[in-house]
């Protein structure tokens, strides 16, 4: 996160990101449900309650920073469609070493809704994609060309798993990394020492 941003966050791992935010910087969190100010989740050891009013994208109740705003989900997705957000952090499927995306549908199952990732991934906003390095059944969900229906080609600029992070140049993957990560992979991908660099604005 860097100071001053707009950042969407999605439903799943994204939501977790509203108790990481570093100490001295301020961004705006938005659901794409309508609300723009998300706190973290509330805390009830320092008298934090709940409020049905305000939740997330996951509809999990949230708290609120001073100066939050409420508003419907067509002005919402106005926002995200006009380039107003910086930063889109949202859950998926798969993704390829090219940055394309699957993250609502797997073929035989039943499908419950498109969502909004379709606007999200199409924004002018940096996207990030955070979900579990493989599947249930222990397969890669990072692949050389997903094999779900596709939410957005050559999308995703950096994807966060439980094992590591990848920078995603619309060519291939970038990463510091392991042999455990490069078995759990199935895409070839670059690795680069030292710290995660943080990601610059398009």
């Amino acid at each position: 996160f860097k100071d001053g941003m707009y950042v969407y966050l999605g439903i799943g791992i994204p939501t977790m990101a509203s108790s990481f935010i570093p100490d001295g910087v301020h961004i705006e969190l938005q659901a794409e449900n309508g609300l723009m100010g998300l706190g973290p989740y509330p805390d009830p050891s320092i008298g934090q309650k709940g409020d049905a009013d305000f939740i997330n994208a996951g509809k999990e109740t949230v708290t609120v920073i001073q100066g939050a705003s409420s508003f419907c989900s067509s002005e919402s997705f106005s926002m995200i469609r006009g380039g107003h957000i910086d930063l889109t952090i949202l859950g998926g499927m798969q993704c390829s070493s090219s940055g394309d995306l699957a993250s609502f549908f797997i073929p035989g199952k039943k499908l419950v809704g498109m969502g909004g990732a379709m606007d999200l991934v199409s924004s002018p906003s940096t996207v990030i994609v955070t979900m579990e390095h493989t599947a249930k059944d222990g397969s890669p969900k990072i692949l050389k060309e997903c094999t779900l229906p596709l939410t957005g080609k050559a999308v995703v600029d950096r994807i966060i798993t439980d094992m590591c992070v990848f920078d995603c140049d619309k060519k291939g993957l970038k990463n510091g990394g392991l042999d455990d990560v490069r078995a759990a992979t199935d895409c070839s991908f670059d690795v680069v020492e030292g710290e995660i660099p943080l990601m610059e604005d398009p």
